[in-house]
């Protein structure tokens, strides 16, 4: 489980971790300074010995890669922006459900109709009453 605290707070708290060691305190001093476990205070001794100081900086979390890269959301828009008619439905209405096997049609993706209206909202479409 992830500690709690901003990616910054926690990298400021490594690098007083060590700010501390080469201050001359003991592994178990800066622990309980801290209030970090024996292992992380080893941890980012080891990484500062062997990567020097930006071993210790916060790196992102880049999460899982997309279903669908750039290129195809915006083929997406166009798709939408090209209307429901186009796409061979009888009214003129995009709902969640529409979109999400229009993407499966035309990109083979599938995606949750919860997260159809995420994307949508991501690419700037917002609901609108009929």
């Amino acid at each position: 489980m992830r500690t709690k605290g901003t990616a910054a707070e926690l990298e400021a708290r490594r690098r007083l971790a060590v700010t501390l060691l080469s201050d001359g305190k003991t592994i178990g001093e800066v622990m309980a300074a801290l209030g970090v476990s024996e292992s992380s205070v080893k941890r980012w001794k080891r990484a500062v010995r062997e990567g020097g100081p930006t071993a210790l900086a916060a790196r992102p979390h880049p999460g899982p890669r997309p279903r669908l890269d750039s290129g195809q959301k915006a083929r997406l828009v166009k798709l939408l922006l090209a209307g429901p008619l186009a796409a061979g439905y009888l009214t003129n209405l995009w709902t969640c459900s529409r979109v999400k096997a229009m993407i499966l049609r035309h990109f083979g993706v599938t995606y949750h109709d919860c997260h159809v209206w995420r994307l949508l909202r991501q690419l700037k479409w917002t609901p609108q009453k009929p």
